[in-house]
């Protein structure tokens, strides 16, 4: 089983939420289970040194009653007697006078302490040795002491030990293992809801979250999510269509009116008081209509429905086509324009509406600077995307307004005495939506950039149709 990152995806999956939740449960049960093999542990270490300990106590009262009923040289036959069996080679004997010397037993260690204690004695194999010992003083002042070598409690430790740090490993291996289906399976749920969120931010407003059909919390929530933006729909629907509805029913008078102030521009005589007045009727007359063609323009836009027309585009020959149309006319406005265009660059879209886009730019830099300033166009292609760039050294644009000038109707204190409704902008950042691009302002030092950034991935499903259709 294999578990990856997809391609493209921008999130690290060690910074996932989804794979630290995981492993954090992972460790959690990983931790839970070495604590619960440490206690396992303690318990069966400190009953095999109870078990120990009982032996070991009572043989030492098993022989202090024998010395008690039949004297020392009972106490002496019997640790013999002993010593020289087999099965309780295990025990170790020992008797020691007042001054410490062993009188008695084959136990090498010095006088130790009375009670239940922890010794070293010399094993005549290994050398020094640990072992676990009881000592008792005798009626006649001499000190008994029985003790047993740790041996097996060490190697009861160490098969504990082992079996658990088996154990313990093989939980890990299935806690990492479960970690990663657990963390791929949560990270998939939540990019199927993020896909279509990431849809719905470019503007496609009819796509839903993906149902699994499973009726868990994942399907609960895209379910929620999905009659929100049922609701947002309907309500983006009728905003958009009463925006329509108000500008057509506007549009036929405004026509009308239009028509009559030409015509009675035509009948007035040239030197008639009314021409003046005819001629400013009749301007802000063709303004309004334009604002109403603008919004009637964007409404259309961000529904959607122009993506379903989109054909490959060849952006290069686009470009050119506009930089060589809009050079004479800047020109004669006092500002050069010069360009950089990369060849073969194509892109799935609508060829008006991303050409109205980069002229909306252009506009855009030869309203807002004075005569004698140069203007750049720039077209580049990078492993992830592509790029259009109108750039200007005129007096830019605060920080602070650049992300207010896309608004509707939003224009700029030192903007107010030109020309204009302020939906230029606006009209560029919707055609970018609906590309999936992004339209970013910077800083040009002085002047600004206005950048729009369409990305490789949405461009590489009809790269080579767009190729071989140029």
């Amino acid at each position: 089983m294999m578990f990856s990152r997809r391609k493209g995806d921008g999130a690290n999956w060690r910074k996932s939420a989804a794979y630290q939740i995981a492993f954090a449960y992972s460790a959690a049960f990983a931790l839970g289970v070495a604590l619960l093999g440490v206690m396992i542990f303690a318990a069966v270490h400190l009953a095999f040194i109870r078990e120990l300990d009982a032996s070991i106590t009572g043989e030492a009262t098993e022989l202090l009653t024998e010395y008690r009923s039949d004297g020392p040289g009972e106490l002496r036959d019997a640790i013999a007697q002993r010593e020289a069996i087999p099965s309780r080679s295990r025990l170790l004997y020992a008797v020691f006078t007042p001054s410490g010397r062993r009188i008695v037993g084959s136990l090498q260690a010095p006088r130790p302490g009375l009670g239940l204690q922890d010794i070293i004695f010399r094993d005549r194999q290994e050398g020094p040795d640990p072992a676990r010992g009881y000592a008792v003083d005798l009626p006649n002042g001499d000190r008994l002491l029985v003790a047993a070598d740790r041996e097996a409690v060490e190697r009861a430790d160490n098969t504990v030990i082992s079996i658990f740090g088996l154990g313990f490993g093989a939980v890990a291996l299935l806690g990492i293992v479960g970690a990663l289906m657990l963390g791929s399976y949560l990270r998939r749920r939540l990019a199927a809801i993020s896909v279509g969120a990431n849809a719905i931010i470019a503007g496609d407003i009819t796509r839903r979250m993906a149902v699994s059909g499973k009726d868990d919390e994942f399907d609960r929530l895209a379910g929620t999510l999905n009659t929100m933006l049922e609701q947002i729909e309907r309500l983006l629907e009728n905003l958009r269509q009463v925006s329509s509805d108000i500008a057509h029913d506007l549009r036929t008078p405004l026509a009308q009116l239009r028509n009559r102030l030409e015509s009675e521009l035509i009948a007035a005589e040239l030197n008639s008081q009314d021409r003046p007045v005819l001629v400013d009727a009749t301007r802000r007359v063709d303004e309004i209509l334009s604002l109403f063609a603008a919004i009637l323009r964007i409404s259309e836009i961000e529904s959607g429905q122009i993506r379903k027309r989109f054909e490959p585009v060849d952006l290069s020959s686009l470009a050119t086509e506009i930089a060589e149309s809009y050079a004479p006319a800047l020109r004669e406005g006092g500002r050069e324009l010069d360009w950089s265009i990369e060849p073969e660059l194509w892109l799935p879209g609508d060829r008006e509406l991303i050409a109205q886009a980069i002229i909306n730019l252009l506009e855009n830099a030869q309203m807002h600077t004075p005569p004698g300033v140069p203007i750049h166009l720039n077209l580049s292609g990078a492993r992830t995307d592509i790029t259009v760039e109108v750039i200007d050294s005129g007096p830019g644009v605060r920080a602070e307004d650049r992300q207010r000038i896309t608004r509707r109707f939003v224009r700029l204190d030192q903007s107010r005495s030109k020309s204009g409704h302020g939906l230029g902008l606006n009209l560029v950042e919707a055609i970018a939506r609906l590309h999936g691009a992004k339209l970013v302002f910077a800083d040009n030092h002085p002047g600004l950039v206005a950048r729009l950034k369409f990305k490789r991935s949405a461009i590489k499903s009809t790269d080579s149709g767009a190729r071989d259709g140029g």
